[in-house]
């Protein structure tokens, strides 16, 4: 999944959802259910997520929404395989890039 987000230092939990197409309510839900999720909070507890906690959230998203994981699977895949999943995640994404770049070069002929 290709994110589109602005680079900053802190991401509202709006804008966070919005990119992954979730609400805010299950970003929050992961929170609790996700060791590696600590968004920082400002003084009127409003969460603000840095780009690890984005990266995570990515992992969570990849091994739960599209691998389909129920989520003590995915707690245990995090804690043993972090690693290797961010690396799989990160050569999936170039793979989505280079494909839809050759759609374009497909629609230019």
């Amino acid at each position: 999944m290709q994110i589109d987000l602005p680079e900053k230092r802190y991401y509202g939990i709006g804008e966070v959802a919005k990119a992954f197409g979730v609400n805010t309510s299950l970003i929050r839900f992961w929170e609790k259910e996700f060791e590696v999720l600590k968004p920082k909070k400002n003084a009127k507890g409003n969460r603000k997520f840095t780009p690890e906690d984005i990266k995570n959230l990515q992992l969570i998203y990849h091994l739960v929404k599209e691998r389909g994981f129920t989520l003590e699977g995915a707690k245990i895949h995090l804690k043993e395989n972090k690693q290797k999943t961010l690396n799989n995640l990160q050569i999936i994404e170039k793979l989505e890039r280079v494909k839809k770049e050759l759609y374009k070069i497909k629609e230019q002929l």
